[in-house]
């Protein structure tokens, strides 16, 4: 009998079974597909020698959250990549504000846009200096962070706690307008606020442009050399080095619940896999709740709950092998792993509106990935690949080009990629001239690859302020444990949500350390209790 099952090998499940391990735990990791790393892999999806991320690809969050930075999984093979440059945002007029490793040349970058836009930027980001780790250890803490958010007051100093919050709460254009004279700055915010499923104009989003750049300034925007699935190789050989099992091709039918307690799971074979101590979820609340525990389990509330859960904004994705590099006319973006595409702030709010109607955008906002730079393993010698996402719509109401319905059929696939590749035309000419061979991922095919990407939405849900903190997945404590003791929610769907920083399974892991960690010290201060009483007899 293991100690604990854990159900998804996605970065969650993988860096909740190594806390496990680490604490001593036999663990057992299954896995529905071929293969293990969740929405982190890599697979040659064109032609071959062309090695892409089937999902995700650039890992900020990953170089520096506190859940895998203490795996030290370069000990097991992981060696990151960094581009010349982060990222670029260039525009149909020449303009390119690009963020840098390099504090001065991203200050030189935006008072090119505006003098003193440079100094603003510095500004910003010394304030990430200072309280950034608390924050980052704020991450992977279950809420509330206590300690962590000791620091961060400390940190920001509390005559400004008030001025402080109020920044980040600011939506995105606001932010952008009391910080920086130029747009510069206002681009790389507003961008990389939209890497998740955010807006111009709603709360939380200056916070999150904040956080990427400041991730991005402070440790980059790396990928895994070699590829995305060599974060999710590192992290399996480092399990099975503690004695840990990764098993693939073993659907999980339902947790197996006996005594009130989760007990193990029953695979969709019928094999029964016991776990003693816990099973942690590494699936959708929706999955967990409405599919893998038997109904009478889970209240009315919680059932109706469950299904008011607001999934992000749906996701195409393109990766291309190309037969050169992307020939950008801005030079900085040639330089950079990750580049914008999209014509200001004002096409953002066109397309934030588009979404919120339900329309496919007619003009979709682009972050596209280029590997020649960093990693050139990715492709034959001389050659690129390269890939973008953008968002659409969860329900098709309509289309804002006019032509499509949200079948999502070979048809109205080539209608979409072609206004993707419109984008990157734009602002790389001849761009086109160079596609050998593309692979698309459409919202239907996402989900269909890959479970937990409901519809599309690569996030986890929302990461809108009414659905995060005390609200994720629902409102509750903002915490992994379920009504059914011994089961934990590990998967982005709970706090603090989507991103690979491993946080959700890390504190998963914690709370299910700790619980039998407490019922041990329950046990023994009962049994002392009761042979103090049983020695008072005997007196």
């Amino acid at each position: 009998m293991r100690d604990a099952v854990v159900i998804g090998s996605g970065p969650n499940g993988l860096v909740a079974a190594n806390l496990l391990a680490d604490a001593g735990w036999d663990v057992e990791v299954l896995e529905a597909a071929a293969v293990p790393g969740g929405a982190v892999r890599t697979a040659e999806l064109t032609e071959p020698g062309f090695r892409h991320d089937e999902f995700s690809a650039f890992y900020p969050l990953a170089a520096a959250s506190p859940a895998i930075r203490a795996l030290e999984l370069e000990r097991f093979g992981l060696r990151w990549a960094h581009a010349p440059l982060v990222l670029a945002h260039p525009e149909r007029d020449g303009s390119c504000a690009v963020l840098s490793r390099r504090l001065e040349e991203t200050a030189a970058s935006l008072d090119a846009f505006a003098p003193g836009d440079g100094e603003a930027w510095v500004s910003l980001y010394r304030l990430w200096e200072r309280i950034g780790d608390a924050l980052l250890d704020a991450m992977v803490t279950p809420f509330p962070p206590v300690r962590a958010g000791v620091r961060i007051v400390s940190g920001v100093g509390r005559g400004e706690l008030a001025r402080f919050a109020r920044t980040m709460l600011l939506p995105l254009r606001r932010f952008g307008e009391e910080h920086f004279r130029g747009d510069g700055g206002a681009r790389l915010v507003a961008g990389n606020a939209l890497h998740t499923d955010l807006t111009a104009d709603v709360a939380l989003g200056g916070f999150y442009g904040w956080l990427l750049c400041c991730l991005g300034q402070d440790v980059g925007f790396p990928s895994p050399e070699g590829g995305a699935g060599e974060l999710t190789r590192a992290l399996v050989t480092r399990l099975e080095s503690l004695g840990g099992v990764v098993r693939c091709d073993a659907p999980v039918r339902r947790i197996d619940v006996r005594g009130g307690r989760a007990a193990g799971v029953l695979l969709e074979g019928g094999e029964v896999v016991n776990a003693n101590r816990a099973v942690l979820a590494d699936v959708s609340a929706t999955s967990l709740y409405l599919r893998l525990l038997e109904r009478e389990l889970v209240s009315r509330r919680l059932l109706e709950d469950v299904r008011r859960i607001h999934w992000d904004n749906a996701t195409v994705k393109v990766d291309w092998a190309l037969d050169g590099p992307i020939p950008w006319s801005a030079p900085d973006a040639r330089r950079a792993g990750v580049v914008h595409v999209v014509e200001g702030l004002d096409q953002l709010a066109v397309q934030a509106t588009e979404l919120a109607r339900r329309r496919i955008p007619a003009r979709p906002f682009l972050v596209l990935g280029q590997y020649s730079c960093l990693d050139p393993s990715r492709a034959p010698a001389g050659k690129e690949t390269a890939w973008a996402y953008t968002h659409v719509p969860q329900e098709v109401l309509g289309d804002a080009g006019g032509e499509l319905t949200g079948r999502w059929d070979e048809a109205e696939t080539n209608v979409f990629v072609a206004r993707m590749e419109d984008q990157v035309e734009a602002l790389a000419p001849g761009f086109r001239e160079l596609v050998r061979a593309r692979h698309v991922h459409t919202p239907r095919t996402l989900e269909q690859a890959n479970a937990n990407l409901v519809g599309g939405a690569v996030g986890g849900g929302t990461a809108q302020l009414h659905q995060q903190f005390v609200f994720r997945p629902v409102p509750g404590l903002g915490r992994p444990e379920t009504p059914v003791p011994g089961l934990y929610l590990a998967s982005a769907s709970a706090h603090p949500g989507g991103g690979v920083h491993g946080a959700p399974g890390a504190i998963a892991a914690r709370a299910a350390i700790n619980a039998r960690r407490a019922r041990r010290a329950a046990y023994a201060l009962g049994g002392a209790v009761a042979a103090s009483a049983l020695l008072r007899r005997v007196r």
